[in-house]
């Protein structure tokens, strides 16, 4: 039975110590299964975008991860599973719309266009077509800054996601990002956006 990557990095601290200074040199299992993924997507001619921590990633941001969260259609998706599933890649249970790369154990999170992101209840933001919210890094199709931090925003707003809310201030920090980046972003976030931007102000460094 394949043994799925978090098991891998469980189960071995000097394999994951290994794999964590791999993934911050682009040598990890993860990029290689980005590298593959998307050369697959853009070879089936599949709209796509690259989500995430791997998107932040793209955009200059340093953080391990486990998986790689990928934004399409659903038709996109249908079609990504008619084409690859079987083929290199697995689902992790029956009913997942998810896809487990086989040589590498890393899992595979789709996000699907029209849908809400957060608790799935309908709102001002929701998942986009990919084509029209990203920009390409390195020759990978990724989510704007401005699309990544809105998802984060709302994701951010669940208890249980607090993290995302993080990244966001990790994010403006590493990336410089202005007070009035907000403008950038739907309406309905900005004052989450401020009182997260201040709050970086205040830090007061290592103790």
């Amino acid at each position: 039975m394949m043994l799925t990557y978090e098991e891998k990095l469980n189960g071995d601290t000097a394999w994951a110590l290994e794999e964590g200074g791999m993934f911050f040199e682009r040598r990890s299992a993860v990029h290689e299964t980005l590298q593959r993924l998307t050369k697959s997507l853009s070879e089936l001619e599949i709209d796509y975008a690259v989500a995430g921590s791997m998107a932040m990633f793209l955009h200059g941001f340093r953080r391990f991860t486990e998986d790689v969260d990928i934004l399409v259609t659903r038709e996109g998706l249908a079609k990504i599973h008619e084409a690859l599933e079987g083929r290199g890649y697995v689902k992790p249970f029956a009913a997942s719309k998810n896809l487990r790369d086989t040589q590498t154990g890393v899992k595979i999170d789709f996000l699907i266009s029209g849908q809400y992101p957060g608790d799935g209840k309908p709102g001002p933001v929701v998942f986009p077509t990919p084509g029209d919210a990203s920009t390409v890094q390195d020759g990978i199709r990724v989510l704007t800054i401005e699309k990544w931090t809105e998802l984060k925003l709302v994701s951010g707003k669940l208890p249980s996601r607090r993290r995302d809310w993080a990244d966001i201030q990790d994010a403006i920090r590493a990336l410089k990002l202005p007070r009035n980046f907000a403008d950038r972003l739907d309406p309905s976030l900005s004052e989450d956006f401020y009182r997260l931007w201040d709050e970086v102000q205040t830090d007061v460094g290592d103790f």
